[in-house]
């Protein structure tokens, strides 16, 4: 039996890497002990805190918020010769939104898997419904630790029972003699509590300390070791505020004699030995939705008395007479618990003695054997065949995503707006365009990859912004290398793409004071949005509005004001198209993307016909124009094209082949038909050679993108809009692959969205 694991992994610090590494040794050896042979690996789930040095049975490792890894990931195990996978699933572990990246990778597979479910929600939202389904659909056996879960799965995720295997977490088959282990910890003469896992406010610790001055009173020699590290995505968001909070309540309290704080991440066979020495171990979490804990499976396994708020898993497990349970958050009811409890050692001793009894039952021998049967019978099941899911974007020709040039490019001011090849040009200084599409990309980076040089670039892209808005609330665009202002006020291109960037920061600022001033600058510049005639500073402001919108649904002030700015492109359309030229000028110029972009975008907040179909007929003469057997043709900037004139080839520029990412993203997004993610993955293909030169415009040396190409092939410099044109494209391409799989069905998108679509508008 080869066996491959699809989970975290130790020494990440992460319960189920533990219950995985426990997992294949308990079906090693159940295996070899029935006479067979077993060979197994471990492709390990990273975090963004880096990489770590794994043992010998990991033989791959994928990094959590990185798509491509877990399709390279599925290409490995499908050339590895395994038998089956074991899936541990966990919506947390996985990139993406509820955990998404794990979709493509088991659509790729090509033998059979099952799942182990660490988490089944009750009231899931629309995606961890679908994700979770989807995963179980897939799977050949469905694993989960409780009844409740069964249910769950039956009733809310219509899962068939036949596929559902219960089986109970596995604890160390390990016993230490009590007295031996209270006596080398100097525990005899104490009551020793005690609660251990990852710390963080969901575990209710507060409410064990509150009731402990009505325990000492009766017991004083009571002590409460609460055992671990404060959860790592915890110290990411808010450090050991949480921890912090409990010691400074202890010492309010007076309590510093009877809690004991031990921050560590401790082996298991240290951590049996704790739980052997404790009196009543404690769960006193504080919401009933846990359908499994671990932590408590191990002190029932070391034979503990338990005390526990009534969650599931507890409500479960406990309802034998292995422990007792208390209101959530009810530090009184705790008290009187704890008192009886101690104050009548035969009954405590008796509680021990059932929880010592079922514990037996799951050691991880047993729960080896149980996965060992459970999966021979997936093997000797007629194969499925299960045809593979495959995206229409195949993200694996996408370079891995870096931001190495941008780093190159950008210093304490902002990011320089040329380049020398790929030396920035710091004679050129900054402008306001380039710094406002470098915060929309470090945004949409931090946000699908979690990448921490995005999140670090933020403040100094934003502060240039803000350095450049005028008291009237326009912006100047160029600063020179010296810090000095080189206009007064810039083109209401720049204004547009800052609005852009300031809106969409709104939807997804990473805290609260970058959002608060993002709104305000944005606020600032609302009085100038009708003084606005570009039709692409229009264009780019409408965009920003919107992702204002999507985040402010219900600001009718905002909303009229983009009804007002729709109608001035919706007119200007009308002025110019005729019945063979459906476009809003009587040339195709520059970034004419940009234009049905915006009308989809404005249609998505408005849902009105007219808008949706003149941003379809115009994306479709665009279409027309630039789309050659599936390659794009960009409009060269030379002499662009002039109505009844010839176009322009040369000159192609990186923010033209952007916009088209981006209006074909957006079009695929309202109406969810596939032939818009094809479109969408040609265009950006031209960065990579799927062009009229056929020459890649990504520089896969320098990480950067070229400015363009004439005549005489490309135009080698790097500068800031190019390549942030590529990076923003890059990061279209995996989003647009994110949405595709959170269809159901991949391959079975609704072919018309929310909006009906009428072809014809004009006569």
């Amino acid at each position: 039996m080869k066996i491959g694991y699809i989970s975290t992994y130790p020494p990440r610090e992460c319960g189920i890497g533990t219950f995985t590494q426990n997992l294949q040794q308990a079906i090693k050896k159940s295996v070899e002990g029935d006479g067979g042979t077993y060979e197994g690996f471990v492709i390990a789930i990273n975090d963004e805190d880096g990489y770590h040095s794994h043992p010998s049975e990991v033989k791959m490792t994928l990094q959590q918020d990185q798509q491509t890894d877990y399709l390279e990931a599925a290409d490995f195990i499908n050339l590895s010769g395994l038998d089956l996978c074991v899936l541990e699933h966990e919506f947390g572990i996985f990139g993406g939104e509820s955990g998404l990246y794990i979709l493509p990778l088991l659509h790729r597979l090509e033998m059979p898997f099952i799942v182990t479910l660490h988490t089944v929600l009750d009231s899931p939202s629309y995606n961890e419904k679908i994700i979770l389904k989807e995963v179980c659909d897939m799977a050949s056996k469905v694993v989960v630790m409780s009844k409740k879960a069964v249910k769950f799965l039956d009733e809310i995720y219509q899962v068939s029972r036949e596929k559902i295997s219960l089986i109970e977490h596995g604890v160390p088959d390990m016993q230490f003699d009590t007295s031996g282990v209270r006596k080398a910890f100097r525990f005899e003469e104490k009551k020793i509590l005690m609660t251990f896992g990852f710390v963080s406010r969901n575990k209710g610790i507060e409410t064990v300390i509150k009731s402990l001055p009505d325990v000492i009173k009766n017991h004083p020699n009571t002590v409460y070791m609460i055992l671990g590290k404060t959860h790592p995505n915890v110290i990411k968001h808010a450090g050991e505020e949480y921890r912090n909070y409990l010691k400074l309540m202890v010492k309010n309290m007076d309590l510093q004699d009877h809690v004991l704080f031990l921050n560590d991440f401790i082996d298991e066979n240290e951590l049996i030995k704790y739980l052997t020495a404790c009196d009543i171990y404690i769960t006193p979490y504080l919401a009933q939705a846990q359908i499994t804990s671990g932590t408590l499976s191990y002190a029932i396994g070391a034979g503990c008395a338990i005390a526990s708020t009534p969650y599931w898993h507890a409500e479960e497990l406990l309802e034998n007479g292995m422990g007792r349970l208390f209101g959530f958050r009810n530090h009184e009811e705790l008290s009187t618990l704890l008192n009886d409890m101690l104050s009548n050692p035969v009954q405590l001793n008796a509680i021990r003695e059932k929880a010592l009894e079922y514990g037996k039952t799951i050691t991880w021998p047993m729960i080896g054997g149980k996965y060992k049967n459970l999966l021979n019978a997936v093997l000797n099941e007629a194969p499925i065949k299960r045809e593979k899911k495959e995206s229409i974007l195949d993200i694996l020709l996408l370079p891995n995503f870096s931001m190495a040039h941008i780093k190159r490019l950008t210093d304490d001011t902002g990011i320089i707006q040329h380049a020398k090849y790929g030396i920035p040009n710091l004679k050129e200084g900054y402008c306001l365009d380039d710094n406002a599409r470098a915060l929309l990309m470090v945004l949409m980076a931090y946000k699908q990859k979690k990448d921490p040089l995005a999140l670090g670039y933020m403040p100094i892209y934003l502060s240039y912004i803000h350095y450049l808005q005028n008291p009237d609330g326009t912006f100047k665009n160029f600063l020179g290398f010296k810090r000095d202002f080189l206009d007064q006020v810039g083109s209401e291109d720049s204004f547009g793409r800052t609005i852009w960037a300031l809106g969409y920061l709104m939807g997804n600022a990473p805290n609260d004071a970058y959002f608060q001033t993002g709104k305000l600058m944005f606020l600032d510049a609302v009085p100038n949005f009708d003084k606005l005639k570009s039709i692409r500073g229009i264009a780019n402001t409408i965009i920003g509005i919107s992702y204002y919108l999507k985040a402010n649904r219900y600001d009718d002030q905002m909303t009229e004001i983009l009804r007002i700015l729709t109608n001035k492109l919706i007119r200007q359309y009308k002025q110019q198209a005729t019945t063979d030229w459906r476009w809003f000028e009587s040339l195709l110029a520059y970034d004419n993307g940009i234009l049905p972009l915006a009308l989809l975008h404005s249609a998505e907040i408005l849902e009105d016909d007219e808008t949706i179909c003149i941003a379809m007929e115009t994306m479709d003469f665009l279409t027309e124009h630039t789309m050659k057997d599936g390659i794009l043709s960009i409009i060269g900037n030379k002499e662009w094209y002039v109505k009844d004139g010839h176009r322009s080839v040369f000159a192609q520029q990186p923010i033209d082949a952007l916009s088209m990412v981006q209006m074909y993203h957006q079009a695929f997004q309202l109406t969810r038909e596939n032939t818009y993610l094809k479109k969408l993955f040609a265009s950006f293909m031209w960065f990579l050679g799927e062009n009229d030169l056929r020459m890649s415009l990504y520089d896969f040396e320098t990480k950067g993108c070229c400015d363009g190409f004439e005549s005489y092939g490309v135009n080698r410099n790097q500068g800031a809009e190019s390549s942030l044109a590529y990076l923003i494209s890059h990061l279209e391409v995996l989003q647009a692959h994110e949405e595709f799989y959170k269809a159901e069905e991949a391959e079975k998108l609704v072919v018309t969205g929310p909006i009906s679509l009428k072809k014809e508008v004009f006569p």
